[in-house]
């Protein structure tokens, strides 16, 4: 005997079914390694670039911090050389420009009058102008008399900053 061919090979109808579990497991398990390499196949690049986009974050603040840093540094330098030429001018204006950044967001004033007593002074203006935006959409422009009550309580100060200084 030479050469032995086998026609037809099928399991016998008792084992047919079990026989058809193990060729679709191992068609599972095929099928399920192939979609774990996928997964790691773009896992890996993912994590890189989030990991390189990070970095770049990381730098770009690095860059902002240090420039902000730099930028005040100049700025203390030049104030530095003004308050160097005229102390009494510039400590005025510094302590001018805080009050006014103050007062800007502040919904009460207290102005020191002399024989000690305070008043309290209350910007309506701005509060009038905070309910109207807060109802409209559209801003309204500022009121002439609200300009002026702030002009003349600038003013106040200011004249209140001179008396102190000259006594």
């Amino acid at each position: 005997m030479v050469i032995v061919n086998i026609e037809d090979s099928a399991p016998p109808d008792q084992v047919q079914e079990a026989f058809d579990d193990v060729i679709k497991a191992r068609e599972d398990e095929v099928r399920v390694r192939n979609e774990a390499g996928t997964y790691a196949n773009g896992l890996v690049p993912e994590a890189r670039g989030q990991a390189q986009r990070m970095i770049q974050d990381a730098e770009a603040y690095k860059a902002q911090v240090v420039a902000e840093a730099q930028g005040e540094a100049t700025r203390f330098d030049l104030l530095l050389s003004e308050y160097q030429k005229a102390p009494d001018v510039t400590r005025n204006r510094l302590y001018l420009d805080a009050l006014q950044n103050v007062m800007s967001n502040s919904t009460k004033v207290m102005v020191d009058v002399e024989g000690g007593n305070n008043i309290l002074y209350l910007p309506l203006d701005k509060i009038a102008r905070q309910s109207e935006e807060s109802v409209s959409v559209q801003p309204t422009g500022p009121s002439p008399s609200g300009s002026t009550s702030i002009r003349e309580l600038t003013d106040r100060v200011i004249e209140e900053i001179r008396k102190r200084n000259r006594q």
